[in-house]
């Protein structure tokens, strides 16, 4: 399983200031978003919540069970987020909550128009000749995933934010929120074209540079290569793939790798220097740093528990 990076918990409620055990709520008011703070102390199924604005959620403590839309139920733990749209019900189980054993759950509602300035903001900066998308836009149903440092950090630093008394806190959590949209937007935008890669490879140049960096993960992938694939500049190709997807070519290219080296690992009979070199690495031991930092094990201990 891929390294979870977990938001700061936030210390629980008094006792004597409890109003409820099943989902008690804090709330910290400002202009464009509203920051809750849900717990629950017991046992509880099937208890509806809806918001009536858009929401990004992050567990921090126990677990819960979700039930989305048509989807099927899942478990939420820390370490993941969750964005709902507005007016939508979503039923949860709290089904390992106690007094000594609490879920705690994080949720910015944010309001319409301020997402609506954020995704013209993207659309008229994000969005130029060298661009093939269309407008950008926030997908719910890749609505849950694991939190990554970069998220992780925007998080805790607008809880601190919401929570403190600084007379500029409105001001900061602004520009901390329109951080934390755009860098789910580039996660989302950069799944929906690495899933379409394959079946839509000449539907764009996003779409022709990822199809032809998994079809050559296992050879020397030089940034000159992708260039000239994408008809750019070096200097303009690093921010565009940026500024769409959030993160660097290398870096999508080292996880494109590990992903390969996990299915190769699960054969016992290859080797982790083979398992490297398979994938494209000319150094053992950067592969075994790489997937140490992204798994949070080492090749040969997660190769040891595949075969178990």
């Amino acid at each position: 399983m891929p390294v979870k990076h977990f938001v700061q918990p936030i210390d629980l409620t008094h006792p004597k200031q409890l109003q409820r055990l099943v989902e008690n709520r804090r709330v910290y008011n400002l202009n464009n978003c509203e920051l809750n703070i849900f717990e629950s102390y017991q046992q509880d199924y099937r208890v509806p919540l809806t918001f009536g604005d858009f929401v990004i959620t992050s567990m921090m403590r126990g677990k819960k069970i979700m039930h989305l839309f048509d989807k099927p139920s899942f478990e939420y733990r820390p370490g993941e987020t969750v964005i709902l749209p507005a007016n939508e019900t979503i039923i949860i189980d709290f089904p390992e909550a106690t007094i000594d054993n609490p879920t705690q759950c994080i949720a910015f509602s944010v309001d319409e128009g301020y997402i609506r300035s954020t995704l013209q903001y993207l659309n008229e900066y994000y969005n130029n000749e060298y661009t093939d998308q269309n407008n950008w836009r926030l997908q719910f149903n890749r609505n849950h995933f694991n939190n990554d440092t970069d998220l992780t950090e925007l998080i805790n630093k607008l809880v601190r934010i919401c929570s403190s008394t600084d007379l500029s806190r409105d001001i900061y959590a602004d520009l901390g929120m329109k951080e934390l949209l755009i860098r789910i937007l580039q996660n989302q935008h950069l799944q929906l074209i690495a899933d379409e890669k394959d079946t839509n490879s000449n539907n764009s140049r996003l779409h022709f540079v990822l199809h032809y960096i998994n079809e050559h993960l296992t050879e020397n992938i030089s940034v000159d290569t992708l260039c000239r694939k994408a008809y750019l500049s070096r200097n303009i190709f690093f921010k565009w793939f940026k500024d769409q997807f959030g993160i660097t070519p290398l870096q999508y290219i080292n996880r494109e790798r590990l992903k390969l080296a996990k299915q190769l690992l699960a054969d016992k009979n290859n080797s982790v220097g083979q398992v490297s070199a398979l994938c494209g690495f000319n150094d053992t031991n950067y592969f075994i740093r790489l997937f140490r930092n992204a798994e949070g094990i080492t090749p040969g201990t997660y190769q040891l528990i595949c075969s178990q």
